[in-house]
């Protein structure tokens, strides 16, 4: 028998017979608003009812995932203990919440609404208001909870991030914010996800940061039903984990006890909010029926132990509690249970009538979110500029290195934009570790330069969280090797937000990352990494590369304004070895620098650069392979061959229009690839050009990672190998026609 069952037959003849569980007697302020309590009783039951009927509509094939609240109902008393206007980043048993706080707010009809609502994201409708059926999540823009997919700790840096931007956009509002001053953020999460490296290190950043004292009003609530799908959590390890954080406030409460659960929830929102302070809220609940869909409990654990747990159904104490405060007599107790799951079957049945998603564009629409208007800007001013930058002006006339001209690029954009924030280890007072980032912090203060601690996924959470208050963060990972430290913020967090909320939550976003190959004398593969698969591979994310200072400074503009503007988040990686490259083809000839372009010059995103007008061939690369490349120009000349150059510029998508539109004319198409041959770009680009029925070959990077001394380079193209390349990919005599595919060399 399934195990719903059992407990909803358990209830029914529990509470008929008066039959409850013992407990404390109802404590608290909720004893002076039995409105309030019957109200927090009802969310539990259609919490309860919706568990079960998406069970049965998994079971007719008419409902497509199941992971229940039922056992959670405890954190309705949360929720009454908030602020609808406070951000609440949810553990996926939290249902109980967010139909609670559907009824503070007025328009949305309380849980009437909410059922429906809740329903559709069953039932995969496209109707649904939060995800439009592309997943089933909690989540309401008008309930300020966006929405989580897999909480399993993922949204915890952010949620560390969105605190950390409310005392931020007191300084400084966002034209965006989203968040009340004197608003705070609530996040939740199960006890086995509290041992999840992520969760460690959120709360770890929490109180790093209240310890310096930083306001940061954020309450975590980690849920202890005592289990993770099998594996128990040992008795006493939450408690032990948490009630001695530095930095960190601790709250335990019963979540059975919906009267202690509402006054100690209470008492921990009120430090926060008003101690501007982290606190933990520790909340005894039990889990039933198992994890999630078709998991059996039985099969791991004994039946005496699902009984005992089954025998402390927070319904129940939840009757015998309202009972003896006069708020629910158990006979309307059971009545209210019994209309709310005839209730809410009756509106299912109208739930799995409305239309789905049916195609990839559909399912697609919501990757890219809507564009947003913003307040026109001119730029800097004159005298803003002079102020900021000093004699550095005078220096503009002159031709510079990447580092320095990007280090301008961003002057420039954070007095056009105060909402422009950037973050990272070692940017602030250090300037980075190839001084990219100076002088920043004396021009701009240390709460726009922020210093961060040592943990790639706070920075991006704190990037990520920041965005959703109205910021647009311009976080810095080290290197790129470090980004695999933190991948699923970007892939998991920052770029599904807006695909699983239909693009009513966004978090626009500049991440620059030091990164790539060729580094002389330093390194090894921790600081020097070229693969890009991890980033190329994320839906809707875009991946700029430039190679040299000026386009640089007109690159980093447009993915500002892309971030600004279309609300995308955007990668920017700079090649550390181009950072201090003065020289092309001789010693001190200085051909590799360039000026500073005027701060209204852009790039626009998909635009290629191309030098040359060779048609012989036609070598399209980027970064570090554009600089080879154009080494290599004298010599690929000398052999007879023709060559132009294109600067791929925009790494994803792929500016496939701007490609073909680029080697229109040449007889072949050589890629130089500074990645490895196996997901590298080039892959792409020999798929791009194979289906335009253009003949391509490849220069690529070896698979291996790269090595420190003077073997540096030994895996990597090579003006040598580019040469090479470039001879054999020479075109066939005049009058044959151009194939599809083509050859691979190393």
């Amino acid at each position: 028998m399934d195990r719903a069952d059992i407990v909803h037959e358990n209830f029914r003849s529990r509470v008929a017979a008066g039959d409850l569980p013992a407990g404390s007697a109802p404590a608290g302020p909720l004893l002076g608003d039995p409105a309030l309590a019957v109200s927090l009783f009802r969310a539990g039951c259609l919490t309860r009812a919706l568990d079960r009927t998406s069970r049965a509509m998994q079971r007719a094939g008419q409902g497509f995932y199941t992971i229940g609240s039922s056992g959670h109902e405890g954190m309705a008393a949360v929720a009454a203990a908030l602020r609808p206007t406070d951000m609440a980043f949810l553990h996926y048993r939290d249902a109980a919440f967010q139909i609670a706080r559907a009824d503070q707010v007025s328009d949305l009809q309380g849980g009437q609404t909410m059922l429906w609502d809740m329903l559709l994201s069953f039932a995969a409708s496209s109707e649904d208001p939060i995800s439009g059926g592309r997943h089933k999540v909690l989540g309401s823009r008008a309930l300020m909870i966006p929405p989580q997919t897999s909480t399993i700790a993922s949204h915890l840096p952010k949620a560390v991030g969105a605190a950390y931007s409310i005392g931020a956009a007191r300084r400084q509002r966002p034209e965006h914010a989203l968040l009340p001053e004197d608003a705070m953020v609530m996040c939740s999460f199960g006890d086995a996800s509290l041992n999840h490296s992520t969760a460690q290190g959120a709360i770890n950043t929490a109180g790093w940061t209240a310890y310096q004292g930083i306001p940061l009003p954020l309450l975590f609530v980690c849920e202890d039903n005592g289990i993770g799908i099998s594996t128990k959590t040992p008795k006493g390890w939450v408690a032990a984990n948490l009630s001695a954080r530095p930095g960190l406030e601790y709250f335990p409460c019963d979540g059975l006890d919906l009267y202690e659960t509402f006054r100690v929830a209470t008492e921990a929102a009120a430090f926060v909010r008003n101690r501007r302070k982290p606190a933990v809220l520790h909340i005894r609940t039990i889990r039933l029926y198992g994890h999630a869909g078709a998991d059996v409990p039985t099969t791991y654990l004994s039946r005496e132990e699902v009984e005992a747990e089954e025998a402390q159904d927070p319904l129940l104490h939840a009757v015998r509690l309202l009972g003896q405060a006069g708020a629910m007599q158990p006979a309307q107790a059971l009545a209210v249970y019994d209309e709310t799951l005839a209730r809410v079957a009756r509106v299912a049945d109208a739930a799995v009538t409305r239309p789905r998603l049916q195609t990839a564009q559909d399912v697609m629409a919501s990757i890219i979110p809507p564009r947003r208007t913003n307040r026109p800007t001119n730029g800097p001013s004159a005298e803003a500029r002079e102020k900021a930058f000093g004699p550095d002006l005078k220096a503009m006339d002159d031709p510079q290195p990447m580092s320095r001209i990007i280090n301008w690029a961003l002057t420039d954009l954070m007095l056009a934009h105060p909402e422009i924030v950037m973050m990272g280890e070692d940017v602030g007072r250090k300037g980075g570790v190839y001084g990219v980032t100076q002088k920043l912090t004396a021009r701009f203060g240390a709460h726009r330069m922020i210093d961060t601690l040592l943990d790639e996924q706070s920075i991006l959470g704190l990037a990520i969280g920041m965005a959703q208050n109205g910021f647009v963060p311009m976080p810095e990972i080290q290197f790129l090797a470090y980004l695999h430290n933190a991948e699923d913020q970007l892939r998991g967090e920052a770029a599904t937000l807006p695909f699983f909320s239909n693009g009513q939550f966004t978090n626009p976003m500049v991440l620059r990352i030091a990164g790539l190959g060729y580094q002389k004398g330093f390194g090894g593969h921790f600081h020097n990494d070229n693969s890009l698969a991890v980033i190329r591979d994320i839906p809707g994310v875009i991946l700029a590369v430039p190679s040299n200072g000026a386009d640089a400074a007109m690159m980093l503009r447009e993915c500002v304004r892309l971030a600004r503007d279309e609300q995308r988040v955007v990668v920017f990686l700079e090649p550390i070895a181009l950072y201090p490259m003065r020289d092309l083809h001789a010693d001190k000839d200085g051909a590799w620098m360039t000026r500073y372009p005027a701060p209204d010059r852009v790039i626009a995103f998909g635009e290629v650069g191309v030098t040359g007008t060779g048609t012989d061939l036609a070598i399209v690369t980027y970064g570090n392979g554009h600089y080879l490349t154009q080494a290599a120009l004298p010599q690929i000349a000398a052999a007879g061959v023709q060559a132009r150059v294109i600067d791929l510029r925009w790494l994803s998508p792929l500016p496939a229009e701007s490609l073909r539109a680029a080697v229109q004319g040449c007889k072949r198409v050589l890629i130089v690839d500074e990645c490895r041959r196996t997901g590298g770009p080039a892959e792409g680009l020999m798929a791009l050009f194979a289906e335009a029925g253009i003949k391509a070959a490849r220069v690529v990077s070896e698979d291996s990672f790269i090595a420190t001394g003077p073997a540096y380079a030994a895996t990597m193209p090579s003006v040598a190998s580019i040469v090479a390349g470039a001879i054999s990919a020479s075109p066939p005599p005049r009058g044959e026609g151009m194939g599809v595919g083509g050859t691979v060399q190393s």
